[in-house]
């Protein structure tokens, strides 16, 4: 059984149709990436999955359970947790304070404190600068912030939206192997990412959507080599 299936999601803006019946799923220990154009309709399915919209028909299934019309905060405590787009980090509340807010579903504060000490082995920026106001932070520490405050619910599954939007190179590089190093803990990954060269050298599969529909998916390395996808979204 698949930790996420999603089977003929249909999502609507109105009267127009964003998402039109996708059906895909996501296996324990995966990572997987949504690659395709601005407006594919990328985000809307993550949005969908996490409960922060509606679906007008199909269902998310996670773990066995339906969480189709689930409220957000009880599908993160049954163990997703979701990596925006633009970071939304608290800008007001210190790097601590925010990393807390993503215990908020958790009781045991021992292990919230073990889970707070593996954040900060994994950010060590975020550790130096926990006293200080995340609006304060740069643009890849947020993301790190962003990433690390997910992290602190204990997430089976890490449902992430574009992390590596608006950051230079080398900090593209180190939030890419931030990832592979949260896969390799055991964390199943959930992918929308602009840079498709770099989702699809972390995937080991890969679905790409073009105006609500996918259109070709596969294995990621087998992608990285199709001369559509190498036209459409490699630059090559």
């Amino acid at each position: 059984m698949a930790m996420l299936e999603i089977k003929d999601l249909e999502v609507y803006y109105g009267v127009i149709q964003a998402i039109k019946g996708v059906s895909f799923e996501v296996n324990q220990g995966e990572v997987i990436a949504l690659i395709g154009a601005n407006g594919a309709g990328k985000t809307t399915i993550l949005h969908t999955i996490t409960g922060l919209i509606a679906p007008k028909s199909g269902t998310v299934t996670f773990e066995g359970t339906d969480i189709t019309h689930m409220p957000a905060h009880k599908i993160v405590s049954m163990g997703m947790a979701h990596v925006p787009e633009g970071r939304r980090v608290f800008a007001d509340f210190t790097v601590y304070q925010n990393l807390k807010m993503g215990a908020f579903t958790r009781n045991d504060k021992k292990e919230v404190e073990e889970t707070l000490q593996m954040v900060y082995e994994r950010f060590p920026r975020l550790e130096e600068r926990r006293n200080q106001l995340a609006g304060t932070l740069s643009g890849g520490e947020q993301q790190m912030l962003a990433m690390g405050r997910a992290l602190m619910s204990h997430p089976k599954l890490i449902v992430m939206d574009e992390p590596s939007m608006g950051l230079s190179p080398i900090l593209v590089n180190e939030i890419f192997d931030i990832i592979q190093s949260v896969s390799a803990s055991g964390t199943t990954v959930l992918l929308v990412e602009q840079n498709a060269k770099k989702a699809l050298s972390i995937a080991d599969r890969a679905y790409v959507l073009e105006t609500g529909n996918f259109v070709l998916s596969g294995n990621a390395r087998d992608l990285m080599n199709d001369e559509s996808v190498k036209k459409a979204y490699l630059g090559e």
